[in-house]
């Protein structure tokens, strides 16, 4: 796979016959002001909140995830997908999607889109139950998102795993 043709997937099937074995994945949960990223373990099955990048410009913001993707030996990211509640898409899916083709044009990585409606209201409510404050809550939203994204990922990971045994 050359860098141009690094390929992106709705399929999760299609995008784990793509995946080296043992490797982690990396969960983003991608937003206008903030970029929240999630690592799993090499076993794919628990998905662990890292960090929030504070977005500047594509250029910045891509070389701080090559380097997570680097020191972590990720073998494929799940970028949330912000489809609107009725499925459709809009401008920001737009937006995330132009962010995935940039991306692989930079990274030969495979790319899965997750649909990530309402993974901010699980992680606000699982901070509020941990009655984290106000201040602490927006501290790390983004990187609980991003985790909440790839654990659902992960999940329909393991089911197809199990269907295929």
């Amino acid at each position: 796979m050359s860098p141009q043709t690094s390929p992106v997937f709705e399929d999760i099937a299609e995008f784990l016959a793509q995946l080296p074995e043992m490797t982690p994945l990396m969960g983003l949960d991608l937003g206008d002001k903030t970029i929240g990223v999630a690592v799993c373990d090499v076993f794919r099955s628990i998905a662990t909140p890292r960090e929030t990048i504070r977005r500047k410009k594509f250029g910045v913001d891509a070389a701080r995830l090559e380097a997570l993707i680097a020191d972590n030996n990720v073998g494929g990211l799940v970028l949330g997908l912000p489809r609107n509640m009725d499925g459709s898409e809009g401008p920001r899916c737009q937006s995330t999607r132009a962010f995935a083709r940039n991306f692989t044009a930079r990274l030969d990585i495979p790319v899965l889109f997750w649909d990530e409606r309402l993974s901010t209201v699980a992680a606000e409510r699982a901070l509020l139950e941990a009655d984290a404050s106000r201040k602490r809550r927006a501290q790390v939203i983004d990187h609980v998102a991003a985790s909440y994204i790839l654990q659902g990922a992960l999940d329909r990971l393991a089911h197809i795993r199990a269907e295929e045994t």
